[in-house]
């Protein structure tokens, strides 16, 4: 409350992607598609792991996890812009807005760190398959998701407290589709030096220091896979570390360009393009990789069906 007092700006315009009349039922219809397709991979995966014994694994566990922040992550974000998309009014208020900020960065930094403790739980499944069990105990798995939690509700109170306490006194049309935090900071009626220096800060906690454990925790990851004698072995291996790769490199690329990058040298459109990729393209794409290959959830989706088994 003593933030938005001293601010004069009592609500937002989200001016959203620039597209032409004849456009916009398009992309209207394309993303609504790809929200319903979200909430229904994502919810499915998670129900599957709830109800198939043979997913109560700590792999499933955390994929269970990062589901359930995948439909969060969206849903605070692209119900908004579709509804924006189909009215003239996209005023957005500043409480909302802060709202709207601090969740959105709660979910994505906790998503960031889930990533890290997901490559360690693949190192000890590699390297110590034997100890497995024994080593990632379900009150250990339950330390590390709540670790993941706590940071990314520390780190977006910082984030959003640095921004929320600069004087917003004119213009309030964020050139967005949500209120992300480096096109907030453009409407500041102040000088902005020391948030950029914060969020590379915090940018550094939350997505390089999980990123370089994940590097190295993989070339370990890698070295176990070249001493495997069996080339099946090693495949096998491998393709349980490509889909995590695959995804922590849809996520944490776009979103290191635009949280590290100083807020001069970003560009609306370019910071559009890249939250749309990492807030809803890999939450989309990240059902359907962790599922298509992998044939414990095909076993689990048709058992729940009640279509039998799979044959290997």
């Amino acid at each position: 409350m003593h933030i938005s007092n001293q601010s004069f700006v009592t609500e937002f315009i989200l001016l959203g992607f620039s597209l032409e009349p004849r456009t916009t039922p398009l992309l209207l219809s394309a993303f609504l598609m790809i929200y319903l397709l979200i909430i229904l991979g994502n919810s499915l995966i998670t129900i599957l792991i709830c109800l198939d014994s043979h997913l109560h694994t700590p792999m499933y566990f955390f994929i269970g996890i990062l589901s359930v922040l995948d439909v969060g992550y969206t849903t605070t974000t692209v119900p908004q812009m579709l509804v924006h998309l189909t009215s003239q009014k996209k005023t957005v208020s500043f409480p909302s807005c802060v709202a709207q900020m601090y969740i959105f960065l709660v979910l994505g930094i906790t998503e960031s760190w889930l990533f890290a403790i997901m490559s360690v739980d693949r190192y000890v499944a590699i390297c110590h398959p034997l100890r497995y069990k024994v080593i990632m105990c379900p009150w250990l798995c339950w330390i590390m998701a709540v670790f993941c939690g706590l940071w990314g509700i520390i780190s977006a109170l910082v984030y959003t407290i640095f921004a929320m306490r600069l004087p917003y006194c004119g213009p309030n049309k964020i050139n967005h589709f949500f209120c992300e935090v480096p096109a907030v900071l453009k409407l500041a009626c102040a000088d902005t030096s020391l948030n950029d220096r914060v969020d590379f800060i915090l940018g550094f906690c939350v997505i390089l220091i999980p990123l370089s454990l994940i590097f190295v925790i993989y070339v370990n990851i890698f070295i176990a896979i070249l001493k495997i004698h069996s080339a099946q072995g090693r495949l096998k291996a491998f393709s349980t570390c490509a889909s995590h790769i695959t995804v922590v490199t849809m996520f944490s690329v776009p979103a290191m360009v635009m949280y590290m990058k100083p807020g001069s040298k970003a560009t609306p459109e370019e910071d559009k393009k890249l939250a749309l990729f990492y807030n809803v393209i890999s939450a989309f794409l990240n059902p359907i990789i962790y599922s298509l290959r992998n044939k414990d959830v095909k076993k689990a989706f048709l058992k729940v069906i009640g279509w039998g088994r799979v044959p290997d």
